[in-house]
């Protein structure tokens, strides 16, 4: 399902009726002879309009791209369309818990429902590591439409992650409101996932998102589209401002933890940080596991082979 359904524009179709008049020049009278009478032709007084043609949708014009699955390999993440590796099967977990949140608050507000933030409490915690692989594994879904959005203002890496030219993006959109977001959207080779760029740096990227037409843009990107679900891979939570502004417009929180560094101090003062947005899940990344052959990924390849 790739049916990207752009914002619909239409205007009134002014119709108009238009009266035309006929008039037959009197012939010259012949001498000697009886006038040639004029013949009346009969002429309907308003001539029917014709049919109106209905109003066109405004569809802009996107940006297409391939991921590079090679890049993915290197580092070590999801490949679409790939075996099912350990990896692939725990963000099928962590999906399904999120996907889960999303249908419990769905009542309360649909569309707020289908925004995650993706976050850390400092850098190098693999949050857009984690938000790529999220991305991967929610576009699987047959029903679901994933748009991707690099809000790592900062330091945006989503699009060189998956070796896709950057590009104008949001702050774009959110600083001129004659942009269309949805002509910035990306798309890409793989089914039902598109991204969103950041577009480019500001100093005032704090209070862009904190304007009105912030929430104006993001809540469009839902609202004209019931399949679509966004995740937003913000910057770390302790470093930057932009992800405690972002977790008041979003439906849910994922904060990344890494197991060999983030410590206790710098998880609770992310979250405190992330309380604009009730629903908040944790991800331990980066934890050392026992890989036997018990594990996710070993019990479909071992069955692929009999």
């Amino acid at each position: 399902m790739n049916d990207h359904t752009p914002r619909k524009f239409s205007g009134s179709l002014l119709e108009r009726a238009v009266d035309f008049y006929a008039y037959a020049p009197s012939p010259p009278r012949a001498a000697a002879t009886a006038p040639t009478p004029v013949v009346e032709t009969s002429v309907p007084d308003v001539m029917p309009v014709a049919d109106a043609v209905p109003a066109r949708r405004f569809v802009p014009v996107r940006r297409r791209a391939v991921v590079d699955r090679e890049a993915l390999a290197e580092r070590g993440m999801i490949l679409p369309g790939g075996a099912i590796t350990i990896l692939a099967e725990e963000f099928r977990l962590v999906k399904r818990a999120l996907l889960g949140t999303m249908r419990d608050i769905a009542s309360d507000d649909a569309d707020r429902a289908r925004t995650i933030l993706v976050g850390s409490a400092r850098p190098n915690d693999g949050k857009t590591f984690c938000a790529i692989n999220l991305a991967l594994s929610l576009a699987a879904e047959r029903d679901l439409e994933i748009l991707l959005v690099d809000a790592d203002f900062a330091k945006p890496d989503v699009l060189a992650t998956l070796g896709i030219e950057d590009s104008a993006g949001l702050l774009d959109a959110l600083a001129d409101p004659t942009i269309d977001v949805e002509a910035l959207v990306v798309e890409t080779d793989v089914p039902h996932l598109t991204l969103l760029p950041a577009g480019g740096r500001t100093i005032a990227d704090t209070e862009l998102l904190g304007s009105q037409r912030a929430r104006d843009v993001i809540a469009g990107l839902v609202a004209d589209n019931p399949n679509r679900v966004v995740i937003f891979d913000t910057p770390p939570a302790l470093a930057a401002s932009p992800a405690s502004v972002l977790a008041g417009l979003v439906g849910q929180v994922l904060m990344v933890v890494r197991a060999d560094k983030t410590t206790e101090g710098d998880l609770r003062g992310a979250v405190a940080l992330l309380d604009g947005c009730e629903h908040l899940q944790l991800m331990l990344n980066a934890v050392s596991l026992d890989t036997g052959k018990d594990r996710f990924g070993s019990y479909y390849q071992e069955g692929m082979a009999e």
